[in-house]
């Protein structure tokens, strides 16, 4: 008799669906950065994700510890590169509420003129770089030359493209340049000139607005949940800027000029038509910023300082809207010359948590549609 043999071929459990584990980065195109996403799919459609951070990680709160209070700017304003002079804001606003200092008039209009510029060359590279992900181009170069009108006038005063180094605790390093102002007043003009590009090229899109329009829909409950902020929240129709509810600087005087944009529809599109609304109140409030800057007396810029800067012993927060949300710091001190802690928390940290909830659901072929509308630099997500 033939002696047989019997073959078992297992073929794995859930032989009908198998999930199947994507990983988005940590190095990919579709990403602002490094970033990875861990994604769980059926099919083509996300059933988990996962956001995991901490690649570009380089320690800066501890790092606010060995540096003293003119140090500590420098660290402070490189997690969001996009916006670097509102970063170095936060920090001297802590310090300067620690101090019980005020700061000189034209500081306080001279910061909050360069904080709104600040917003309008943040929301152009957005403006640009989204379309981008989604295949179109074009506005990519507008944005980058409306960006280097005002880069211009921003280097010209500060010395800076990127990593500004003007503010000072008590006020700004130095006074504005002879016929700077006139020169910002052109640029802005110059920009707003232009800005329908974004609305006729990019908004009036047909594709641009398919691809976006009812995709990526986050509710106002994840938005109070995850302590989503900024252009984000306000796309979900989350009623809340900084500027308005709780000023600083000079917002208080510009209430007539500030205009919070909201919409109900929490989609990609809502998201995008909130920041390019933004960006054309940021112009407006530069102007606003410009006029009454002319309109005031000669003065100095900025506190003097002893050599030796200490804050007393206690604890504050202060906190910004910066242009992608919120930036909270909270500050301790031991009455030492540098801070005993100093924590930061930054704006896209908290909008990027929120992917896990916003991604399971949607097609895998919408994900980088739903991602680049959460205007995230990777940066101060990792701090």
């Amino acid at each position: 008799m033939t002696p047989t043999t019997e073959t078992t071929v297992g073929i794995g459990g859930a032989a009908e669906s198998t999930d199947m584990v994507l990983n988005i980065g940590p190095q990919h195109p579709s990403t602002h950065g490094v970033l990875r996403l861990r994604l769980v799919l059926d099919g083509e459609r996300i059933v988990h994700a996962e956001p995991v951070i901490g690649y570009m990680h380089r320690g800066a709160e501890k790092l606010f510890e060995a540096r003293d209070y003119r140090q500590i700017i420098v660290l402070a304003n490189r997690h969001d590169w996009l916006s670097a002079f509102s970063n170095e804001l936060g920090v001297v606003l802590a310090v300067e509420r620690m101090l019980g200092m005020e700061v000189p008039e034209r500081a306080v209009w001279t910061r909050t003129l360069l904080a709104e510029l600040n917003r309008v060359l943040n929301h152009l590279m957005f403006l640009g770089s989204y379309p981008l992900e989604l295949g179109g181009i074009t506005p990519v170069f507008y944005a980058f030359r409306e960006r280097e009108v005002l880069q211009n006038v921003m280097e010209e005063v500060s010395g800076g493209r990127m990593h500004y180094m003007f503010n000072r605790v008590g006020g700004l390093k130095e006074d504005l340049p002879a016929g700077w102002t006139a020169r910002a007043r052109a640029a802005v003009a110059d920009v707003r000139s232009r800005m329908d590009v974004f609305d006729d090229l990019v908004l009036g899109n047909e594709i641009f607005r398919g691809r976006t329009r009812d995709v990526g829909v986050l509710a106002p409950e994840i938005v109070h949940a995850y302590g989503v902020s900024g252009p984000i929240a306000r796309g979900s129709g989350v009623d809340f800027d900084l500027r308005r509810d709780e000023p600083y600087l000079a917002y208080g005087e510009l209430q007539d000029t500030l205009k919070v944009e909201t919409r109900s529809e929490g989609d990609c599109l809502a998201r995008f038509e909130v920041l390019l609304a933004q960006t054309h109140n940021a112009l407006d409030l530069a102007d606003a910023c410009l006029d009454r800057i002319a309109e005031l007396p000669p003065g100095p810029i900025n506190q003097r300082l002893p050599k030796v800067l200490k804050a007393p012993e206690g604890h504050t927060y202060a906190w910004t809207e910066n242009p992608l949300g919120i930036n909270g710091y909270y500050l301790v001190s031991k009455g030492e010359k540098t801070p005993y802690r100093l924590k930061l928390r930054s704006a896209s940290y908290n909008n990027i948590q929120a992917l896990t909830e916003l991604l399971p659901g949607t097609l895998v072929a919408d994900m980088v549609a739903i991602l680049g509308s959460m205007f995230f630099v990777v940066g101060d997500i990792d701090k």
